[in-house]
């Protein structure tokens, strides 16, 4: 592959493997970049509405959701201990407060996937049983999506995938109950355990010995070719980033009901680990649809693989690739292990992030680890990305000329600070503890360019 030419110091750094924090210097005001968007609030609200529609039913396929009433939601979780070891780690101090949200504990497939994905895969169901005729309206009890009638129908329906783990699973937990037919195309940073996860349910997983753009590649083409195949396309779709949005807007009231303030006075700030940047793009849509100019949304990604910065930094979006700067090998972090980002996404949220970090393997594992023995919480690889941000803003030249740009120097000890945490309940025990002993002499890297 043909290498890139380095144009800015920030890149030359991104190609040496560097850990970097990036400001975004094409950021907007809310309010310009909202009115500008091909989304609205109302996609929001019918996206929500949807997922109000299938309560009923969600209820019955998964019997965990019942505490819920069939909402798929999850709080967050102050973690004082951890933002304890992290200052002294950094020998920085946060002001203000820290959480994790709690999207790991998402039930169905224990990942933020669970939002994006599941909702393109009800929204599918829910357009064939209308055509058909079988769903008279929208105005149905929804519980008949859990009928054998309905059950028979899906089955002579395939839908197909390509990812990198926990957008599989989450496609295949709720296609099966639906009664789908479900493939799912992975590639080879996958762990053994989804890919195992999925064949107990009798979701046919098809593994690529290349990487996730390559799978969703030969995906695409294997949907396209079977006129009953509808393809969820990690790449483009709008109906996953639609289904993440409900998961920022919804934050709106869970802060309310948690007594936390969000206003010019009380910023928030949320630290989103990024893939191909489907779910940290909704989730910051819908945070800016909640929140305005008081939120700011800052993506992480593995220095083996920083395609969401790349994209951004170049202004190439989807048409560069983290290969063609060398770099693309495998990493811990396989949720994140995505060398092209959306061009869905990439484009849309251009002037949407506040910026970005990258953090080596050595960062994630001491991340993880620590978070388990300061607050015994375990996370993924991938989802301990956002724990870093807060410090990273705090500790570098370009996080301090934001602060200070943004007029927020006074106002940090006010400050709610939310790392996302994206998947990890699912982790089978013996992962867990091979995960937690790798970063038992692992160190978190505490110098960052910029």
């Amino acid at each position: 592959m043909e290498k890139r030419v380095v144009t800015s110091k920030i890149l030359e750094q991104v190609k040496n493997e560097e850990e970097v924090f990036w400001i975004n210097p094409r950021f907007k005001k809310t309010e310009e970049t909202l009115n500008q968007a091909p989304y609205t609030y109302t996609d929001i609200q019918e996206a929500e509405d949807r997922f109000q529609r299938f309560a009923p039913f969600i209820q019955l396929a998964f019997p965990e959701t019942k505490e819920r009433e069939g909402l798929l939601e999850s709080e967050i979780t102050a973690i004082p201990s951890m933002k304890k070891w992290l200052a002294d780690t950094y020998q920085t101090d946060l002001p203000g407060d820290f959480y994790i949200k709690r999207d790991d504990l998402l039930p169905i497939s224990g990942t933020i996937k669970s939002r994006g994905a599941i909702y393109e895969v009800l929204k599918y169901a829910e357009t064939l049983a209308l055509e058909s005729g079988l769903l008279k309206s929208t105005e149905e009890n929804y519980e008949v999506f859990a009928s054998e009638k309905f059950n028979l129908f899906f089955s002579k329906y395939n839908l197909t995938v390509g990812t990198t783990g926990n957008l599989g699973i989450s496609v295949g937990a709720m296609g099966r109950a639906l009664g789908f037919q479900v493939t799912v195309h992975m590639s080879e940073e996958a762990k053994a355990w989804k890919k195992n996860y999925l064949r107990e349910r009798e979701v046919e997983v098809i593994e690529h010995t290349t990487n996730f753009s390559k799978a969703v590649e030969e995906g695409r083409a294997a949907s396209k070719a079977d006129p009953k195949s509808y393809f969820i396309d990690d790449e483009h779709s709008e109906e996953l980033f639609l289904g993440y949005t409900v998961g920022g807007y919804r934050m709106k009231e869970l802060l309310a009901q948690e007594g936390i303030q969000v206003d010019a006075d009380h910023p928030l700030f949320v630290y989103l680990p990024c893939g191909i940047g489907g779910s940290p793009s909704g989730i910051t849509f819908g945070l800016k649809h909640a929140f305005g100019d008081h939120v700011h949304c800052f993506f992480a990604e593995p220095t083996k693989m920083p395609s969401m910065l790349i994209g951004l930094e170049t202004q190439q979006f989807d048409q560069v690739s983290a290969e063609e700067f060398g770099l693309g090998n495998l990493t811990i972090a396989d949720g994140l292990a995505v060398p092209r980002t959306s061009a869905l996404v990439a484009k849309l949220m251009n002037h949407d992030f506040s910026g970005g970090y990258t953090l080596k393997d050595e960062s994630f594992k001491a991340l993880l680890t620590n978070l388990y023995q300061q607050e015994n919480i375990f996370l993924e690889p991938a989802a301990v990305a956002g724990l870093a941000g807060p410090f990273k803003l705090l500790n570098t030249k370009a996080g301090q000329a934001y602060i200070q740009k943004h007029e927020l120097e006074d106002k940090l000890p006010h400050a709610t600070h939310i790392a996302w945490g994206t998947g990890g309940s699912m982790v089978p025990d013996k992962d867990r503890y091979d995960f937690i002993e790798q970063g038992q002499d692992s160190r978190l890297k505490t110098k960052t360019a910029f």
